[in-house]
């Protein structure tokens, strides 16, 4: 972010939920091979108030009675936020939850809005959505703890209907966590035990085996697609897991652009388009794809509404090939979300009625 036009105020959650002012939560960013580090403790701790204040944070106090100090930056950051950009994956800031704190704040934010966020996260309502719009999408069956207990044999059966790999996922996470591939029946009973720590639905999918790509996307009411990249998994792994994706530094390859006919390319990325209106996203998404070696098959797997960006992330790296620089792209989704706020208050949220 150019130091010239933005003043960044770092806001970190540590895992106790509390947003905290800290120096080491912009350092955390700024590593090139991030690990998997929590947010220390001390700093100010912040809160947003669920009302319009002019973007300001409000000191919070960290035990009853105790008011936290405030340092030249705090006071800065208590005073205003112009606009919030979510750097969150998961439960609690990509599923719309943060994203209705800010609307109800009034902040402009970057990304998708509380709809789109929700069903970005939302893996089995987003399926139907994107196969009610024609978009083709894997087969597959949701279950919920209370559809196992019912009936013990419902998920072998399904799991049968689809024919072995399967792929067992909770229904509502993001990263690849709690994502199983289950090559037997013997192994469904532990897939599905794994998955529901996380959530209380799951996902039994086909698999397509073949290859991954992922394209980008860019805007709010005109989106624009990026060119297509591949994921090229190593051998030690057998799908894009979250190991493979943020631990092993060696995990996977990113072919940017990927090397696939015109015409292939071309039909990602008008789907990539028709995923982010039928979603109703803003901002920027990632559309992944599954295909057949052949590409006699090609299905949308999932979109993320906030896409990675580390350093190694493909959302970036796709702009920059398609000739959008990392500092221009920051630039353009911190516009898209402050035009986005604009469109917001233009509307009415009262009504006086007509009186005869």
């Amino acid at each position: 972010m150019d130091p010239a036009r933005y003043e960044v105020v770092p806001i970190g959650i540590a895992r106790d939920g509390r947003w905290r002012l800290r120096a080491d939560a912009i350092s955390l960013l700024k590593q090139s091979a991030p690990k998997l580090h929590a947010l220390g403790r001390g700093g100010i701790a912040v809160s947003l108030p669920p009302y319009p204040r002019g973007g300001s944070l409000e000191a919070t106090p960290i035990t009853s009675g105790t008011q936290p100090a405030i340092s030249a930056n705090g006071n800065k950051a208590l005073s205003a936020l112009d606009v919030i950009f979510p750097v969150l994956h998961g439960t609690y800031g990509e599923d719309g939850t943060v994203q209705g704190l800010l609307e109800l704040a009034g902040i402009p934010y970057v990304g998708a809005g509380v709809l789109g966020s929700a069903v970005g996260m939302d893996k089995d309502i987003q399926k139907r959505l994107l196969r009610d719009a024609g978009i083709p999408v894997v087969r597959y069956f949701s279950l919920t703890q209370a559809d196992v207990a019912d009936d013990r044999g419902r998920a072998r059966r399904l799991a049968d209907e689809l024919g072995y790999p399967v792929f067992v996922k909770p229904n509502a996470l993001g990263s690849s966590i709690g994502i199983s591939r289950v090559r037997s029946p013997a192994a469904l009973s532990a897939a599905l035990k794994d998955a529901f720590q996380y959530d209380r639905k799951v996902l039994l999918e086909a698999a397509c085996e073949g290859r991954e790509f992922e394209c980008a996307m860019l805007g709010n009411d005109h989106p624009k697609p990026s060119v297509v990249g591949e994921i090229v998994l190593h051998r030690r792994h057998h799908f894009y897991s979250y190991e493979s994706k943020y631990v092993d530094p060696r995990g996977a390859e990113v072919k940017i652009p990927a090397d696939v006919p015109q015409q292939v390319s071309a039909r990602m990325r008008e789907l990539s388009t028709a995923a982010f209106k039928a979603l109703s996203l803003r901002g920027m998404a990632r559309v992944d794809f599954l295909a057949r070696v052949d590409f006699s098959e090609c299905f949308v797997n999932e979109v993320n509404t906030i896409p990675g960006f580390t350093a190694i992330s493909m959302y970036p790296k796709l702009w920059e090939a398609t000739d959008l620089p990392l500092p221009r792209l920051v630039d353009r989704l911190i516009e898209l979300a402050l035009e986005e706020c604009r469109e917001r208050a233009r509307l009415k949220f009262t009504y006086q009625p007509k009186l005869h």
